[in-house]
């Protein structure tokens, strides 16, 4: 079994290390690392100005834009606070961290940190999320293209949000993977009443979708969470602890698993 994380771990590791030599009084080395996800997103880890003293991390998203239209920037702002700065050339979102003032809950300092891909992420479903807590329908569906050909659609009913992801398969046996994949999701919504339905649909666009530039073909799937008249995301989940914040991580999870299924 393939676990993936949410976190960057280069990110936890590299920043853990530089708090915790600046704890132990070790003089600071230089770092300049630049790195990518398998789904092209790049990171930066630098000395801004050559200053040892602190470690600025970007990240730089093509869609970026589109989840600035959902409240990206506000959200990470409130996640981040002062440690949010502008952001680097070419990139789209930077941190900044001083060695000479290390915060005084490091750890979780450091685990938002690796969360910062995520946390571009959520602002979108917490956006649908609560318009869904608050019974507004016939808000405009969110698109995100988070890969060069596949995109994320986003719709808030009354009684659940329903999110569709489409992905591109290279051949014949990565569409036969792709059910299989997804057959595994529909054993565990077997397992759990609490878990969400999951829709796969192969060549043709969910209903959900017909009014959009979805893409058709052979080699095009849909993955569809929550359909009318099916208990997807309802109401009822979104209270106690299945939180805004938790769906978030959750769909966001799926996105990367998904990529790393269809690479």
């Amino acid at each position: 079994m393939i676990l993936l994380e949410i976190n960057n771990r280069i990110i936890e590791e590299t920043l853990t290390l530089k708090f915790d030599g600046a704890s132990n009084g070790t003089k600071p080395e230089a770092v300049d690392v630049t790195f990518a996800d398998f789904d092209g997103v790049l990171y930066h880890i630098s000395n801004p100005n050559g200053d040892k003293t602190k470690v600025m991390i970007s990240i730089s998203l093509k869609f970026y834009k589109e989840l600035q239209e959902h409240g990206a920037d506000e959200l990470l702002k409130r996640v981040y606070g002062n440690f949010l700065v502008s952001p680097e050339a070419g990139y789209n979102v930077s941190l900044l961290y001083d060695l000479d003032v290390l915060p005084a809950n490091k750890d979780e300092v450091v685990h938002q940190a690796g969360m910062l891909k995520r946390n571009c992420f959520a602002s979108v479903f917490e956006k649908y999320f609560k318009f869904q807590e608050e019974g507004k329908e016939g808000e405009k569906r969110a698109v995100v293209h988070y890969r060069d050909d596949e995109s994320m659609y986003l719709e808030a009913k009354k009684d659940r949000v329903t999110v569709v992801f489409s992905t591109v398969f290279k051949d014949d046996d990565d569409v036969i993977i792709g059910k299989v994949f997804m057959q595994e999701f529909k054993e565990g919504r077997r397992a759990s009443h609490t878990a969400p339905q999951v829709l796969f649909s192969h060549r043709e666009p969910p209903l959900e979708l017909k009014d959009t530039d979805a893409a058709v073909g052979d080699n095009i799937g849909y993955i569809t969470f929550g359909r009318p008249g099916l208990p997807a995301l309802p109401h009822k989940v979104l209270q106690g602890e299945f939180t805004s914040a938790n769906h978030s991580s959750t769909l966001y999870g799926f996105i990367y698993l998904a990529a790393h299924h269809t690479q």
